[in-house]
């Protein structure tokens, strides 16, 4: 009886899809007296999806019986073997009928009240304010209408910048660095994910971001949305979240999505407490790529709505597991979503751009003692993360935030999540000096128990000189270890100081190393900006909208004296061997501009100088 219900189940959600399904028998015909309602106007979604399934159902297994009244097979007829294969076959097909049929009619699976109570507590917690669950029920997925900043997706207000901030680093990606994967198919995709290292060849994208089509834009979205869920579920599935009362209007819209039909069934939709999570969250879980960007490209105008962020916030979460994300975290009785001014959390930060929602930023584990750990990022990452709080010597970001495989970052302050990036990814290569000192300095870090204090014990210092072969004198030896504890800042002095032949960096010149090159920094709230400005006949008029910052970046190296700063921090013609060779040279120095965006550029580029025309760029 059960092989005949799902068979039938089957049969039903293909039948679903045809043009014009067949009316199913009923024992009361279908319409009632004359002024009798003909529906059941308090029929909730879930009661009305059951209902319908029911239904069909019904006819399927009456199209069945008829069926096998008409081919009415004999005994000896039926092959042996079609049995035992014929169970895997129909394994397939009833997984394949699930994935795909549901997503055609936009049936998807409500969550259980319990899940649905675990995950808003999990994300807004007891006490939310009804302005926190505004500010993330009114925040949608879409580009700057802008032309020149075209490429980045907009923010209206605080709250989920920390969501599209992770997006538009994705985004980034694919628009600057990898424009080709936008036409591949998408099982080739995952050729592309989870390396650590850069290509042999070096990469220069356009900056000409007003030239980029809809087309282009929309493909990267998707790609960066599906990559995201497919990094958050340990590359084995996604979990798309949308809403029923948008999933009733598109089965009426049949096969598009536009905003005015969203709008109207968002009329009046507002997730204030787990009930309303319950009631209208609807999800469908996907195991390969191809049918979970399918899923994305119908579904994407939902993800465009003032819903859009949550829904997405919601998918990630679900593709991890929301038992996983509690896992993952130090402390899993806070909610996710800050208080007091709901920002995203460095745990939803870190869910999106490395898969876990780990609330630390420096690599692997620190082990406090007494079975006792606080957990970072495990592996390397595609896009990374700077955050203004390690230049106030709050945390202390690790190489896989710091160093990603493609230089784009997203950037932390107190109160915002914005994005740096680069066009040219030669700016992360490092030359035999640098190389040198980013050895020196992972030592001294697996050393360093204090949480990124900077200090390590005799015992840590003796082991980072012997992995490191650096020879110090007995008496530096000796001075280091005087107070019981080595400071990195003292100890690093003295490798500046000790002669290269002994592992030292000592430069007479302070002209090695030296670097020159361009970032760009976009924050999607729009602002004044200048730099875009419209000439009136009063002047210049700053127009509102999201600001684009180019900045020029010239990096002394980190064992330069500071008696060279001055004339390293920008060249004056000195012909010197600068990044990709594409950086033109001033006439004269040009004097060093300071926001705190500079700040958090230091923290991966020590002692950057930073110049920039019109208003200064800004990370709040």
């Amino acid at each position: 009886m059960a092989d005949h219900e799902e068979e039938d189940l089957r049969t039903a959600l293909r039948m679903s899809m045809q043009n014009s399904p067949p009316e199913p028998k009923r024992s009361k015909p279908r319409d009632g007296p004359a002024g009798a309602p003909t529906g059941l106007p308090d029929e909730s979604s879930e009661v009305k999806t059951r209902r319908l399934q029911r239904e069909l159902m019904a006819t399927a297994a009456e199209k069945r019986m008829l069926d096998a009244k008409k081919a009415s097979p004999s005994p000896s007829s039926v092959s042996g073997s079609a049995g035992s294969s014929g169970s895997a076959l129909a394994a397939k097909v009833v997984r394949k009928d699930k994935e795909l049929s549901l997503e055609e009619v936009n049936l998807g699976k409500g969550l259980s009240e319990e899940d649905a109570k675990q995950l808003f507590s999990m994300v807004f917690g007891a006490e939310v304010t009804k302005g926190i669950l505004a500010q993330w029920s009114n925040q949608g997925i879409r580009f700057s209408p802008d032309p020149e900043t075209s490429m980045g997706l907009v923010q209206h207000e605080g709250g989920p910048c920390g969501v599209l901030a992770a997006i538009q680093a994705f985004v980034l990606k694919y628009l600057l660095f990898c424009p080709a994967e936008l036409g591949k198919v998408v099982p080739n995709m995952h050729h592309n994910m989870g390396s650590g290292t850069l290509s042999n060849s070096p990469c220069v994208a356009s900056n000409n971001f007003a030239s980029l089509t809809e087309d282009a834009k929309a493909r990267a979205l998707i790609r960066s949305m599906g990559e995201i869920l497919f990094l958050c579920g340990s590359n084995k599935r996604a979990v798309i979240a949308t809403l029923s009362v948008i999933g009733d209007d598109t089965e009426r819209s049949k096969d598009n999505l536009d905003d005015e039909v969203i709008t109207k069934s968002l009329e009046g939709l507002s997730i204030e407490s787990a009930a309303d999570l319950h009631k209208v969250l609807r999800v469908n879980t996907y195991t390969t790529r191809e049918s979970a960007f399918k899923r994305l490209q119908a579904v994407i105008p939902v993800f465009q709505s003032r819903m859009g962020a949550l829904l997405f916030l919601i998918s990630a979460l679900l593709s991890r597991g929301l038992d996983l994300v509690q896992a993952d975290r130090d402390d899993p009785s806070l909610p996710l979503v800050t208080a007091p001014f709901g920002h995203a959390s460095q745990e939803i930060v870190n869910l999106l751009l490395c898969g876990q929602a780990v609330p630390n930023v420096f690599d692997g584990k620190m082990d406090l003692g007494g079975g006792m750990s606080l957990k970072g990022v495990s592996r390397p990452v595609e896009v990374g993360f700077l955050t203004l709080l390690e230049s106030l010597n709050f945390c202390k970001v690790g190489q896989y935030l710091k160093c990603p495989k493609w230089p784009i970052w997203v950037v932390g302050s107190e109160s915002h999540y914005t994005v740096l990036f680069s066009l040219d990814t030669t700016v992360q290569d490092e030359n035999e000096l640098e190389g040198r000192e980013s050895q020196i300095r992972k030592a001294f870090d697996a050393q360093d128990q204090s949480g990124g204090g900077g200090f390590i014990s005799v015992e840590g210092f003796h082991q980072v000189l012997k992995e490191t072969n650096v020879e110090l004198p007995t008496e530096k030896v000796d001075l280091l270890c005087s107070t019981g504890f080595i400071v990195w800042s003292e100890f690093w002095q003295v490798i500046l100081d000790l002669d290269k032949s002994l592992g030292g960096l000592k430069d007479s010149t302070g002209l090695m190393g030296k670097k020159v090159f361009d970032l760009y920094h976009f924050n999607g709230i729009a602002k004044s900006d200048l730099n875009g400005s419209q000439v009136s006949s009063g002047g210049e008029t700053p127009v509102q909208r999201p600001r684009l910052t180019k900045l020029r970046v010239s990096v002394p190296p980190r064992w330069t004296p500071e008696e060279y700063m001055t004339d390293v921090a920008v060249s004056s013609g000195s012909g010197g061997n600068e990044s990709g060779g594409k950086v033109t040279e001033s006439a004269k120095p040009e004097p060093s501009q300071h926001a705190p965006l500079v700040d958090c550029i230091r923290t991966r580029w020590p002692r950057a100088v930073c110049n920039w025309i019109g208003y200064p760029p800004s990370i709040v």
